[in-house]
């Protein structure tokens, strides 16, 4: 049995293949203007590194993500909110709570034992605690996004970020750096006023013992020190890449439905 999913976010597009229970990932791609050319980059890479010559090497495959209808090879399509969930859940199943950081929303998952999702929280409407924004604070700093989530950039006094709004934010910046604040003081500030606007969202939708971070922001260590702080929970890591988790719940769903469709027969 060979299976595959595909995330087509706002600004990646990630694929996975599954044969015979094995995991192999695909590597990430910066999103196109076009889903459908997004879809196939993804999933060219991970149908290589699985040492498949075609996407009709496949039995089934799933699509999630913002441009999950533009898939044309895929069998169906299943909302990122239901993917991450799976993913998650499949690579740790005692997860409980998925804080899914992507380039142009965020969202907060809360599952129950059986992996099944109780709530969900959402923003989308504007960049603040998404990828976006730090992006934005990065330029802003010139210290790229790596400064943004570097350790050593945790400061035990964290300037005062008021804005969410990425336009107010950046002119705060600006105003505290021509004041000389320490660079580490401003990055600290910057990743609590992040994670004060995720807490609020994960609460929404219930924040259980074990918590962790899908999408691109996992790997920001200021980030995730403050979001610890803030919920007053260890977040835990996954053993597979992060920001596959819908790609590769994407594909176990397709795994599920082909055994089901199999089974049938």
């Amino acid at each position: 049995m060979i299976v595959g999913g595909c995330d087509l976010g706002s600004t990646t597009g990630k694929a996975v293949v599954i044969i015979d229970d094995k995991i192999i990932l695909g590597n990430i791609v910066m999103a196109t203007p076009k889903p459908a050319v997004t879809a196939k980059m993804a999933m060219d890479e991970a149908i290589q590194n699985a040492g498949l010559s075609s996407v009709k090497n496949l039995d089934y495959i799933i699509s999630t993500g913002y441009g999950r209808l533009k898939v044309e090879f895929a069998n169906e399509n299943i909302s990122e909110i239901s993917c991450h969930a799976k993913g998650a859940f499949y690579v740790n199943p005692s997860v409980r709570t998925i804080i899914d950081i992507g380039g142009q929303d965020c969202k907060a998952i809360s599952l129950n034992e059986r992996g099944a999702t109780l709530g969900f929280e959402m923003n989308e409407r504007c960049a603040a605690g998404t990828g976006r924004f730090f992006q934005v604070m990065a330029k802003v700093l010139g210290c790229g996004l790596e400064g943004i989530g570097s350790s050593a950039n945790i400061s035990a006094t964290p300037a005062n970020i008021s804005n969410q709004c990425s336009v107010f934010a950046e002119s705060e910046i600006i105003t505290l750096v021509n004041n000389d604040i320490p660079m580490s003081d401003i990055i600290t500030g910057i990743n609590r006023a992040v994670a004060s606007r995720v807490s609020s969202l994960a609460r929404r939708a219930g924040v259980a013992d074990n918590v962790v971070i899908t999408g691109g922001c996992h790997g920001n260590d200021g980030l995730v020190t403050a979001l610890e702080l803030s919920l007053g929970v260890k977040i835990n890591k996954l053993s597979v890449d992060p920001q596959f988790m819908g790609a590769l719940g994407a594909a176990v769903f397709a795994m599920e439905k082909f055994k089901a469709k199999a089974g049938n027969v």
